[in-house]
């Protein structure tokens, strides 16, 4: 049975997508822990971060450096956190969060019900940013 995130990228459910190549998908969590959480997600339904090749491992964290650059200059935090958790959908994702504290990375406090009409915006934003920077996987 596929994973959500299969399901996200084949497009059998909605996703506000970034960045889209042929080994990765980049697009906002629907429960973001600050604006412009987004999730790096490998096409491969890997379980485990330490099951994936070291081509796609080096490609994701290439991926996630762009997005972080690109978050960075739409939303100015102190820092970009990266994390890969993994116990919440058993495919790998890396969580990239634009933050200003430690707590900012708090899964705790993360936004269950958040605004459509933001992250339609925050997505916008983001990928107006990567174009920006000469980003050729931006997604529309």
């Amino acid at each position: 049975m596929p994973t959500i995130f299969t399901r996200i990228i084949e497009g059998e459910l909605p996703g506000r997508f970034l960045w889209r190549d042929d080994v990765c998908v980049v697009f906002l969590s629907i429960n973001p822990l600050q604006t412009g959480h987004a999730l790096v997600v490998p096409r491969a339904e890997v379980d485990h971060w330490v099951d994936l090749s070291p081509e796609i491992n080096t490609h994701l964290m290439e991926v996630a450096q762009v997005i972080a650059t690109a978050q960075m200059k739409a939303f100015s935090p102190t820092r970009v956190g990266l994390m890969i958790a993994g116990l919440e959908v058993p495919h790998v994702h890396i969580h990239l969060v634009p933050m200003n504290d430690l707590h900012d990375l708090d899964f705790a406090n993360a936004d269950t019900n958040p605004d459509a009409t933001q992250l339609d915006e925050t997505a916008v934003l983001l990928r107006e940013s990567l174009r920006d920077a000469g980003a050729t996987s931006v997604s529309d």
